[in-house]
């Protein structure tokens, strides 16, 4: 289990930079990063050069002001981005919580949105199907279940996000912050549920602005600036 990057950068192209104002360009680059003009093209550097060997039993912080790049480099663990440069090898299940929603559908039930999200989280049917019932005791959603997601409220779409999220034990874990969802009773839960997944993961990665996270999850620190690492 492990993950590894050479050399890793990522830009973003900004194609309509020449009709904005340099401030409004900035504004609206969400990753940060460096902004390259070559007279042709506007980019956004998020990452730059970043090299990483990440291995099983590693707890790592990644530290950094907004725009740092932290957010960037999970999403290329989590083979959401690509690299525009260099090499990227992951061995192991990865389980992203960048976006505990992504994969769901408001018109849909909640219990299909179990089976949407579960899809979407790389497990089979039968896989799901043994899942629910704790997914749907674990969310409190009661006869809620079997109604359009879209009639929730927005904690309770956290809270089966979450449940289903936290279904199964990661391999891999990718953090965005620590998540906290729900009510005091629900959020105590949770976060018992977080703590035991994060502690028997074989890899945990948690981008984090909190040094008090960062010194009791994790064994080590990177710290990030404008894309760089240092």
């Amino acid at each position: 289990m492990h993950i590894k990057l050479d050399n890793v950068s990522v830009r973003f192209p900004i194609y309509d930079a020449k009709q904005r104002s340099f401030k409004q360009t900035i504004l609206n680059a969400a990753t940060g990063g460096t902004i390259l003009d070559s007279g042709k093209l506007t980019e956004v550097e998020a990452l730059r050069n970043i090299t990483l060997d990440i291995k099983e039993g590693d707890r790592v912080a990644l530290l950094g002001h907004n725009g740092s790049g932290k957010t960037t480099l999970l999403r290329v663990m989590a083979g959401v981005y690509t690299p525009t440069s260099g090499a990227i090898s992951v061995k192991g299940k990865v389980t992203s919580l960048l976006d505990s929603m992504l994969g769901m559908d408001g018109e849909a039930t909640g219990i299909e949105n179990i089976y949407l999200r579960g899809l979407f989280l790389g497990l089979k049917p039968k896989k799901i199907r043994s899942l629910t019932d704790d997914i749907i005791d674990f969310s409190e959603l009661g006869n809620f279940i079997s109604m359009p997601v879209r009639t929730y409220s927005s904690g309770m779409v956290l809270r089966l996000a979450f449940a289903i999220s936290m279904s199964v034990q990661p391999e891999i874990l990718i953090m965005d912050e620590w998540i906290s969802v729900g009510d005091e009773n629900f959020k105590n839960k949770a976060d018992s549920r977080l703590a035991s997944y994060v502690n028997n993961a074989g890899i945990l990665v948690l981008a984090t602005h909190n040094t008090y996270f960062a010194k009791t999850l994790c064994s080590s620190v990177i710290q990030l600036n404008h894309g760089n690492i240092g």
